[in-house]
């Protein structure tokens, strides 16, 4: 096994998700556009500009108190392992394991985690399939983590 193999098998097998307790809305501004007043700073989870215009993550009861368009409702899976933001393979293989199972993520990698978004039905089937992957990274004799 080479010296790759190994690393990737460690990440994954300290990954160590857990589910926030925080439901998250992907909402949608437009450039320049400016959130609703009274929206507090706290329930913002984080925000990425494209092109289109700025994605806003946010707490989905503030969302929906504010009335505003939510274009995807979220569980939040964050790994508690911290990974380099330079490791290779890691979003590969969860991502992997639960698109063959059907379920949808949108991962966000920050400086300390790597958060997963997946669709609000499928947080418990999406916790079963991390946790099974991190056991067998673990246990390498009964894997196919290669």
């Amino acid at each position: 096994m080479c010296e790759y193999t190994r690393n990737l098998r460690t990440l994954i097998a300290s990954m160590s998700p857990i589910l926030n307790q925080e439901r998250v809305a992907f909402v949608n501004l437009a450039l320049g556009e400016r959130a609703p007043e009274g929206i507090p700073g706290s329930a913002i989870i984080g925000t990425f500009r494209e092109q289109e215009g700025l994605t806003v993550f946010v707490e989905l009861g503030v969302a929906e108190r504010f009335n505003l368009q939510i274009s995807f409702r979220a569980a939040w899976i964050t790994l508690l392992l911290r990974s380099d933001l330079s490791s290779a393979g890691l979003t590969a293989l969860f991502s992997g394991a639960l698109g063959a199972v059907g379920i949808s993520c949108n991962v966000v990698a920050a400086t300390y985690h790597d958060h997963i978004f997946v669709p609000l039905e499928a947080a418990d089937d999406a916790m079963c399939v991390l946790e099974q992957l991190q056991r067998d990274a673990a246990n390498p004799a009964g894997t196919t983590l290669q």
